[in-house]
């Protein structure tokens, strides 16, 4: 599934709902409405950024005056969000029937199969 687009500013996890441009020839910031796609030179910005954004000195700041709402879910992400309940209603795979052939080890005895360079040392009594 298609993560939403989260806000520009560092550090920040939120929802982004807004964006923000730069017009450098007429010193001004404007902060509208999430634009439908990310473009180089934007920023996104989640709700408490876009409302208490600053410029620098002599620049004007050009800010929506409605509500920022976040974008509506695209039919990519539902059809995602389908396949992925489907995938978490599939039943689990079953664990293959112990026979004779490979029996199991006791709990604490090292496996035959080595999966990595750690293993687990039982205490000594």
């Amino acid at each position: 599934m298609r993560s939403p687009r989260r806000c520009s500013r560092n550090g920040c996890p939120r929802q982004a709902v807004a964006t923000l441009t730069y017009v450098y020839n007429e010193s001004t910031a404007v902060v509208g409405p999430l634009a439908a796609f990310a473009e180089p030179h934007t920023y996104d910005l989640c709700e408490p950024h876009a409302r208490s954004l600053t410029a620098p000195r002599g620049w004007e700041v050009v800010r929506h005056e409605g509500e920022f709402e976040p974008p509506p879910p695209t039919t990519d992400d539902l059809v995602a969000l389908a396949e992925a309940v489907r995938e978490a209603a599939r039943p689990a795979p079953r664990p293959p029937q112990d026979d004779q052939n490979h029996p199991t080890p006791p709990p604490g005895s090292s496996s035959t199969s080595r999966r990595g360079h750690l293993r687990v040392i039982p205490p000594t009594h």
